[in-house]
């Protein structure tokens, strides 16, 4: 029996004529190896198909190779799931997930906690590609010894590992590790500048890649929602002595590894070069300074290979400390709320960029690369995200000739209530700000900034 994803009307029939009556029968899986609706406590799957293990079935470290199917209906966007799936496939360890709406299928597999892509076709390809997905998933090959089955698919489907073959290995010494660097900068204040650099960071983080991020704004709201001012008290202030200023006024001291603090925002920790509001104080001295423009680039050329990102927060001016950002960066992130002052102050945004890019030829840097505006803080009434946002998002590159980002940022509750997170310690309100990811992991703001991530990463020429 064949399929067509012209017969699948809603999720019912993805999970009935593309799962049961297809997949699973051309993947080996019979009635007594594969499990419909099976619940964990609070996880409830769609499909759990065993390699070989009948009920009663355990899922522990030692459990035989299994396969997590999960049906969405047609027109629900995959992306939105792949989060969920992950946090089954880890919870379960369970190796390798499907994800499909008929229209695609998806195959991940677990590995060092990430669930790496390692299949996609669409439903009309599925039966010329069924050869491919058994490789992957098959019930036989799956019994298989797994190194075996590694050599025998990066032989016959190289695309799909990322596991190189041992002879293309390249020595440690020889790799060339190149960390990008992303501004996040507006000079309208307001616009979820904030907001985006530290569930970015933390985003991109869960995707496993080392981040840094680089407070250069001296209201400190970053360094603040990333947990880093725990004092009540001005007077047990120990931040005001180890600051981004410290970097920028030092050739031979003060390094990023000197500076940059652990942040518990977000679990894995990220690293934290703190912002402090005595910043404002020092402008004038550093602009005085020939090395001022150009000493972050040194310093973290230093640490070049202790990260993957830095993101650097930039004050909402046009200051020294927005010119050092967007000097240092290799990209450039515009987030906005698309009103009517964020849209004007797009003309200064672009502006700027063009004297940065001035200043960086001088220089013999590459130019900025502006990865576009961001909508961000937007409303998610129903008629304003229909009638109202599509003019605003067209206006941004025919008015202001920026790319607008694919990604939409709305403005939820989780969003701002992370950041007012507090731990009660004896009679004080300690601040304890959280990512969105750790304070609502399956909420829609997570699944926006996970999002954001992978349309980052892959725009910067990073691989999840």
């Amino acid at each position: 029996m064949g399929f067509n994803p012209d017969h699948c009307r809603n999720e019912s029939e993805v999970e009935s004529k593309l799962i049961v009556q297809y997949l699973l029968p051309q993947l080996g899986y019979t009635p007594d190896t594969w499990h419909q609706e099976v619940t964990f406590g609070k996880i409830r799957l769609d499909f759990l198909a065993f390699a070989s293990q009948n009920i009663p079935f355990i899922l522990d470290a030692n459990s035989p190779l299994s396969v997590v199917m999960e049906a969405k209906h047609p027109s629900e966007n995959l992306d939105k799931h792949i989060r969920r799936l992950t946090t089954y496939l880890i919870s379960l360890n369970v190796r390798h997930g499907l994800l499909t709406n008929g229209k695609e299928i998806r195959i991940f597999r677990i590995r060092e906690k990430t669930a790496n892509l390692v299949f996609h076709c669409s439903g009309r390809e599925v039966e010329s590609k069924i050869d491919e997905i058994r490789y992957l998933i098959g019930k036989d090959s799956l019994n298989l010894n797994q190194s075996k089955i590694a050599s025998s698919i990066q032989k016959t489907l190289p695309d799909l590992f990322d596991i190189p073959p041992s002879p293309q290995i390249i020595p440690e010494t020889q790799r060339q590790h190149t960390v990008k660097t992303i501004a996040v900068y507006h000079n309208k204040g307001g616009v979820g500048k904030t907001t985006t650099v530290v569930n970015l960071a933390a985003a991109i983080r869960k995707q496993g890649k080392k981040v840094l991020v680089i407070d250069l704004d001296s209201q400190a709201n970053t360094t603040f929602a990333a947990g880093l001012a725990k004092f009540e008290d001005e007077e047990l202030d120990d931040i005001k002595d180890c600051n981004i200023r410290h970097v920028l006024q030092s050739e031979d001291f003060y390094s990023i590894t000197e500076v940059a603090k652990k942040s518990q925002f977000n679990d894995p920790e990220i690293d934290v070069v703190p912002a402090h509001i005595s910043l404002m104080e020092y402008e004038f001295e550093l602009n005085s300074l020939d090395y001022s423009k150009l000493i972050l680039i040194q310093k973290l050329k230093e640490v070049e290979n202790n990260y993957d990102v830095v993101i650097i927060d930039t004050p909402p001016s046009l200051n020294l400390y927005a010119r050092i950002g967007l000097i240092t960066a290799d990209y450039l992130i515009i987030p906005s709320d698309l009103k009517p002052f964020a849209n004007q102050g797009l003309l200064n945004v672009k502006n700027f960029v063009k004297q940065i890019n001035g200043f960086k030829k001088m220089t013999n840097k590459a130019p900025l690369q502006v990865l576009g505006v961001l909508p961000c803080k937007i409303s998610t009434n129903s008629r304003f995200v229909q009638y109202t946002l599509p003019k605003r998002l067209e206006i941004i590159p025919r008015r202001y000739e920026f790319k607008v980002m694919d990604t939409v940022i709305y403005e939820r509750e989780e969003l701002a209530k992370c950041i007012e997170q507090v731990q009660i310690v004896g009679n004080l309100d300690i601040p304890d700000p959280r990512s969105v990811f750790d304070f609502r992991p399956d909420s829609s703001s997570a699944q926006e900034f996970e999002l954001l991530a992978r349309e980052v990463l892959q725009a910067i020429g990073i691989k999840k």
